[in-house]
């Protein structure tokens, strides 16, 4: 008895099977066909423009990162720059002052101004081309 319940569930299990493998009509795979062509063209348009977004995203973002960078390069040459002629300058008021004590009084006191004035005009032009552009 269990072989002819198992025999005859098998016979529809097989019957069933082979009703889903059933071919469609050639309208219908034209129709799928077409339909998944569209959609794969589509989807490749898409990527396409997806892809041109992020190559023309990356180059402007290298434009930015490369001016940055031009940017920071001439900040980091101007502070090179003047810091040396604050070194500089600080040198000469130094010798400037030394020279000044060989005068006596008014004169030493006018020479030391002189060489400190000189100084602190460099140090002020010095901080000024850290900031921007000197004005005339």
């Amino acid at each position: 008895m269990k072989l002819i319940v198992i025999s005859s569930l098998l016979v529809g299990l097989t019957l069933g099977l082979s009703g889903c493998n059933k071919a469609k009509s050639p309208e219908d795979v034209q129709a799928d066909v077409s339909k998944a062509v569209s959609e794969a063209q589509q989807n490749s348009a898409k990527a396409d423009a997806d892809r041109q977004q992020a190559e023309t995203q990356a180059a402007d973002q290298l434009a930015k990162d490369q001016e940055a960078a031009a940017q920071k390069a001439a900040d980091s040459s101007v502070a090179a720059v003047t810091d040396a002629a604050i070194t500089d300058a600080e040198g000469q008021n130094k010798v400037a002052l030394a020279k000044c004590e060989a005068l006596e009084g008014d004169a030493q006191r006018q020479c030391k101004d002189d060489a400190n004035a000189r100084l602190a005009a460099v140090k002020d032009r010095a901080k000024q081309a850290k900031k921007g552009p000197i004005t005339p």
